[in-house]
């Protein structure tokens, strides 16, 4: 096991966290939840289906992109067409059961800012904006977050804009999974990966770091889900977040 690195427990505690039956999405350029998708339906959950930005299906690519979500190959082994503008309609009718978001800042309540560090008018960073973030993290039934990174200045107190606000359940980092407690609605801890501790979290993150009601152990990764993990990501494209 010493060989895992982050992009493993992301993208296992990402599949896990996909339940059987749902219709998944993810954003663009996402690497890791495109193949922890692939990782939960070998799993646990065959029956999942998986929408994808270039239009597909349940695609079966052969190879994942590092550097876009929308590259015509992620279509493939796709059973039909789904345009991404019907995805934000299936959203808003209740349809989406989860999505897998990303931003440059996350807040206590598990908010996303990807519009700018620092004021929106004169700012230090100006971001991508929210796309696709603003209209579905409020319209999905569950947003699963994530960040490659752990610290301060990406989990934070207060938000320098707030682009995108909703229905976050989890945000998953190299150290941890939050999972949005019910009685504050704000981001509690809900599990520690093996290679952290609470310590390491508490001092890397920007907002009070409290156990969630259903604080549980996360289990070690299986010799099945890393072998899984080789044969659908042959050419470690989920490293590449890390880059």
């Amino acid at each position: 096991m010493s060989n895992v690195q982050a992009a493993d427990y992301i993208t296992v505690a990402m599949a896990r966290l996909i339940a059987d039956g749902e219709r998944v999405f993810h954003g663009v350029a996402s690497p890791m939840p495109a193949v922890a998708i692939q990782l939960a339906k070998k799993l646990h959950a065959p029956k999942a289906v998986y929408l994808s930005i270039p239009g597909g299906v349940d695609a079966w690519p052969s190879a994942f992109s590092s550097y876009s979500s929308a590259d015509p190959g992620l279509r493939e082994g796709s059973i039909s067409d789904f345009p991404l503008s019907d995805i934000f309609d299936l959203s808003a009718r209740g349809g989406l059961d989860a999505a897998f978001l990303s931003g440059a800042q996350i807040d206590g309540y598990g908010r996303l800012n990807l519009s700018a560090i620092g004021t929106y008018d004169t700012p230090k960073v100006r971001l991508p904006g929210g796309a696709g973030s603003a209209a579905l993290l409020p319209t999905v039934k569950r947003g699963i977050l994530w960040k490659t990174n752990h610290d301060k200045r990406s989990l934070v107190e207060k938000l320098d804009v707030v682009t995108a606000a909703g229905n976050t359940e989890f945000v998953i980092t190299p150290l941890g999974i939050f999972k949005k407690s019910k009685e504050d609605e704000r981001l509690r801890l809900y599990a520690i990966f093996p290679t952290s501790s609470l310590e390491e979290i508490q001092e890397n993150t920007g907002f009070a770091v409290e156990k969630h009601e259903e604080f549980t152990d996360f289990a070690p990764l299986t010799e099945e889900e890393l072998a899984l993990l080789e044969s659908i990501d042959r050419h470690g494209t989920r490293y590449s977040e890390f880059k």
